[in-house]
């Protein structure tokens, strides 16, 4: 078996705080996929992995993004888009560092001007034949048509961060089908974890009528993400074991009662190839009991991986 969790974390010195160390020591995952993890090497908390390697790359803006693949054994191999990974062991030191740009598939054109952002960055297991991917997609914004200035909580930018999300996603949609392709010349299933800041469908979001020309349920952003599923592409590995639930949401905003409410989005995910989906046998979002009991304003969302 192996468990597979995918998390963000809102900020990796934060989470600890609140109690991050403990569910990691508990949750008994072989694999976990960290996103905003928010810190340089140098500021990460003592031990902020417990007993796993991490192939940590927290990106070049600061108290931005980050992301991160931790795993009990050391990694076969490690990529990203850009900057070298560092790879760190179960003590926190620092014990090598990868190359960045992946050697087996370009860089494609959209996603340059993103790679030092700490954004993507890929391991190949050691003891399970899988490519294992951690994303931090953009939240993005509204196309200047749709945006109201004095009804939206950001300053209205003509567009831009809109525009930005749709050039990420068209350089990304090439980039995966790449990265699915070199995992199966090698002999590897894949699979892509993480927070894609776009809720699917209408059972992944509440009120999904009034959400349509919301960020991250816009039609475009919606036909995108179905465009990266299919029998030969990826699975959405909850939505496959869980069919006809609303939800379950993986966020919940800080502000007022979301969280109590359940007034939440599903915008974390498994996709893995045809293969590993079929495998899956359980999958559970970590919702905390409490809002005072909240790691992050995400909860992990978890898949046992039935593997041969």
């Amino acid at each position: 078996m192996l468990r597979v969790a995918t998390f963000n974390v809102n900020g990796i010195r934060a989470v600890h705080r609140r109690g991050f160390a403990q569910w990691l020591d508990t949750r008994g995952c072989d694999v976990v996929a960290l996103q905003e993890v928010r810190a340089p090497v140098a500021a990460l908390p003592e031990r902020a992995f417990g007993g796993y390697h991490a192939a940590y790359d927290p990106g070049h803006l600061a108290g931005r993004n980050g992301v991160a693949v931790l795993t009990r054994m050391p990694p076969a191999a490690v990529r990203s888009w850009g900057d070298p990974v560092t790879v760190l062991d179960p003590s926190g030191v620092v014990c090598g560092v990868a190359e960045g740009a992946a050697a087996a598939y370009p860089v494609a054109r959209e996603l340059r001007a993103f790679a030092h952002q700490g954004r993507y960055v890929e391991v190949d297991l050691a003891d399970a034949p899988v490519t294992v991917a951690s994303l931090y997609l953009p939240k993005g914004g509204l196309p200047a048509h749709l945006q109201r200035p004095g009804r939206m909580r950001e300053a209205p930018d003509g567009g831009a961060h809109y525009e930005r999300k749709m050039r990420f996603l068209a350089g990304f949609s090439r980039q995966l089908t790449s990265a699915r392709r070199a995992a199966r010349a090698g002999g590897r299933e894949f699979l892509l974890l993480g927070d894609l800041n776009v809720a699917h469908s209408p059972l992944d979001v509440v009120s999904w009528r009034r959400q349509v020309r919301a960020v991250g349920f816009l039609p475009e952003e919606r036909e995108w993400f179905g465009s990266l599923l299919g029998p030969r592409r990826l699975v959405d590995v909850v939505r496959r074991l869980h069919p006809d639930t609303q939800g379950p949401y993986s966020w919940w905003s800080w502000l007022g009662d979301s969280f109590a409410n359940d007034t939440g989005w599903r915008i974390d995910y498994h996709l893995a190839t045809p293969a590993l989906a079929r495998s899956a046998v359980a999958a559970r979002t970590d919702r905390e009991p409490s809002r005072d009991a909240r790691l992050s304003d995400h909860a992990s969302v978890v898949v046992d991986y039935a593997l041969p």
